[in-house]
Order: C-alpha cells, then structure tokens, then sequence
C-alpha cells in the first residue's frame, strides 16, 4: 500500500469503523482482561504508589497504539525488515554507550526524562526480521539453521553483555518457536541447544557439589549423540559431533559460569536449593511460595493479603505480581488468570494458522513465543518450578517498556488477523 494513501486512510473515521469490524475483538478482550487484573493487583501491592495509575496511563497508550499499528499492512515490514534490524542493534548499541545503570546491568537509556529498555523494544525487531528472513527461507536443512544464529546472534551477544540473561533467553525461544514454524524439526533444535544444557549442568555440579548433576550431564551427552545417530543420515559422524559437543561444552561450562554475574549464579544455586540462603538469595522465593500457600482455595481477600500488604515479597509489583494474586485470590483466582494466559495462546495460533501468508504466520507465532516463555517461566520461578531471572509477566507486571512492547506485539498479530480469512474461536 502507498504510504500516502495509508496516512490519508488512517485519520478517515469511516475507514476506522470498517477496520473495527475486522478487528480480533476474542485476542483484545483476553489483553484487557490481564491487563486489568494486573492494574488491580499493582495497586493491592503498592498501595501507597502512583505504579498503578502509571501502569493505567501505558495500557491506554498501548491500546492506542495496537489501534494504529494494526492499521498498518504488516506486509510493510516484510520490505522494511532490514531496516527495523538495524534500529534494533543501533538501539542496543546506544545502551552499551550511554546506558543507564541499575541493578549491576545498564539496561536502559533516558528519553525525554523517561527510562526506555532497547531490549524490549529488540524483541520485536527481532520477530519482524526472523519472519521475513524464513517466509524467504523456509527451512528444508539442519545446514539452514545457521542463518537463524547468524540473524540473532548479534542483538542476542549485546542483550547477553548488557547482562541481560533473561531477555537473553527469551531471543532463544522466540528463535525456537519460528524456526520451527518455519520448517526445522524439533530434535535439530534440541541438538543446537544441547550444549548450553550441558555446560549449565556441569557448572552446577563443580559449584555446588551435587553428584546427580555430573550424571545428569554425562546421560545428557549420550543422549544427544544417540539422538543425533537417529537424526542424520552420516551417523558416526553425528554421534561425534553432538556427543563431543556436549562433553566439551560441560568441561567449558565453568568459563561460562565465570562470566555469569554473581547474582546470576546465585539465582540458578538457589533455585536447587532456597534454603541454603533463606535471608538472602533465596529470601524472594521463599516469601513468595509462601503467599501463594496462604491464599488457599479462595484467597485472603483483595488488599487483606498479610504477606502482600505487609511487603514481605520483594519485587511483588513486578516479577512477583502471581504471589500477591495467588494470597489474595487463591486458587481458584490463580486459576482463571492462568485460563485467560492458555486462551491468549491459543488465540495466536489459531490466528498464525490461518494467516493469509507465511510471513503474517511466523509474525504471530514469534509474539505467541515470546508471551509463552515469558509467562510460563515467571509462573514457574514464583512457584520454584524455574530459576528467577527477573522476567516480566506478560500484560501483568509494572513495567512501561515490556507494556508497550507487549501491545506493539498485539498490533502485529492484530494486523495479520485483519487480512486473513474470517474464522471462528477455534478454527
């Protein structure tokens, strides 16, 4: 579409009532729902605060902004790819140069007074060009996978260095999901992932003594060399290469235990074990498995959590908002946040399969990626299921740079739904 004639259409109020009756209203109904609990929430945990009006004011934004976004043909960005690739890394650059510190990582940069995360923002970027990259590229060979690597490896080297190993590990799953959209097997992505499981296992081992571990690491190895003998065609060959990887990857794990910040390898130590700190590193999961117990089947109460209103969950705005929802809501509160996160997903691929093309497809399945890794993954470190690693959960937690870029992620997959063939909730 011409430029033009986009900008001219988008102030029509006309065009705009016909564009609404096009839009996905199941996937904005399931948003809002979040996001509105999480503003609730926000509020319940902070209510001495301004983050819940701060956090009302941003939702208003991003609806604004999946409203324009979705006007936009996203076949635009299929010829613009390129350059969103490179505003990606320059933003990223620009942290490396003038980023704010916080936390032991400098992560953001300041914008008219305000702290802006590129590494947000860089998720997106990083959808749009891996989809455009695999809708001209569908993969046919494991050979093929290196052009993935090669694409994300240098916004992914940056967000790593920052140090920013939980969106680091989020570039990982979105990589995985589209790549696997986009034609790979699923046991040639286990295989490229293979050695950074070993090297984790046996880093965890020399660190922390614990025998299992260094059996974990050796069964792991064996393995993948026997599921690389199953997988390719040049046998021997494979069983060398991946089962070789892996035993060196574990010997070379303590490097990159080394490189890991020291809360970064507490977080993985506690994680085993959260007793072993119980004042300390380990002091946020204890207190948040804690409220989450209390709330039984119905919960405490809205604002009547002890654990909640009495600050004992640090981060409880943010990473930790399921605990204050879990005390005060219980299970069966807990419940029906995790029912509307499982209709959201299946929402995206409801819509990704029935995407006009492949690049609209990979587009809604890269959002669908980065939603279910962040969520699943914070669900599970509130819990002791997975390590903290300061993940976001998605619609829920404060944050202004992950709101915005969760909503741009909905006027994307808003736009892929405008233009492909009407369906209903399930087809």
């Amino acid at each position: 579409m011409n430029v033009t004639k986009w900008w001219q259409q988008t102030w029509d109020v006309e065009q705009w009532r016909q564009d609404w009756k096009d839009f996905d209203l199941v996937l904005l109904l399931l948003v809002v729902g979040l996001v509105s609990i999480g503003i609730l929430s926000i509020y319940s945990t902070r209510t001495q605060s301004s983050y819940w009006m701060q956090q009302s004011v941003m939702a208003a934004m991003g609806l604004g902004i999946v409203a324009i976004v979705s006007r936009i043909p996203y076949d635009l960005w299929l010829r613009w790819h390129w350059v969103t690739y490179g505003i990606t890394i320059a933003l990223l650059v620009s942290v490396m140069v003038v980023g704010v510190s916080g936390g032991g990582a400098e992560r953001w940069i300041m914008v008219a007074g305000f702290k802006v995360q590129p590494s947000e923002f860089a998720k997106i970027g990083a959808i749009i060009s891996l989809a455009a990259v695999l809708h001209h590229l569908p993969i046919r060979y494991f050979t093929q996978i290196g052009v993935v690597v090669a694409l994300l490896a240098p916004p992914w080297l940056l967000i790593f260095l920052q140090p920013n190993l939980g969106t680091a590990l989020v570039f990982v799953a979105i990589a995985a999901g589209m790549t696997f959209w986009g034609g790979a097997r699923g046991s040639w992505l286990l295989l490229m992932l293979s050695p950074a499981v070993a090297a984790v296992l046996y880093a965890i081992y020399l660190n922390t003594e614990l025998e299992w571990m260094l059996w974990a690491w050796l069964f792991w190895a064996m393995a993948m060399g026997a599921l690389a003998v199953w997988q390719f065609p040049w046998r021997r060959a494979g069983l060398l290469i991946f089962g070789l990887a892996n035993l060196l990857a574990g010997q070379l794990g303590q490097l990159g235990w080394s490189i890991l910040k020291p809360y970064q390898r507490d977080r993985l130590i506690v994680f085993l074990n959260p007793e072993a700190d119980p004042l300390g590193s380990g002091y946020h999961l204890i207190q948040s498995k804690i409220a989450i117990g209390a709330g039984g089947l119905t919960g405490r109460g809205y604002l009547q959590g002890t654990q909640t209103q009495l600050d004992f969950i640090p981060e409880q705005h943010t990473d930790f908002i399921f605990a204050g929802v879990g005390e005060e809501w219980g299970f069966i509160g807990s419940a029906v946040v995790i029912l509307l996160y499982w209709l959201l997903f299946l929402r995206l691929i409801v819509i990704a399969q029935s995407a006009r093309d492949r690049f609209g497809s990979l587009i809604a399945v890269g959002v669908f990626s980065m939603l279910i890794f962040q969520t699943v993954v914070n669900l599970g470190m509130t819990i002791g299921l997975a390590p903290i690693t300061g993940l976001p959960l998605p619609f829920m937690s404060y944050g202004r740079s992950a709101l915005l870029t969760n909503f741009i992620a909905m006027g994307l997959v808003e736009s892929v739904a405008k233009h492909r063939e009407r369906t209903t909730f399930f087809t």
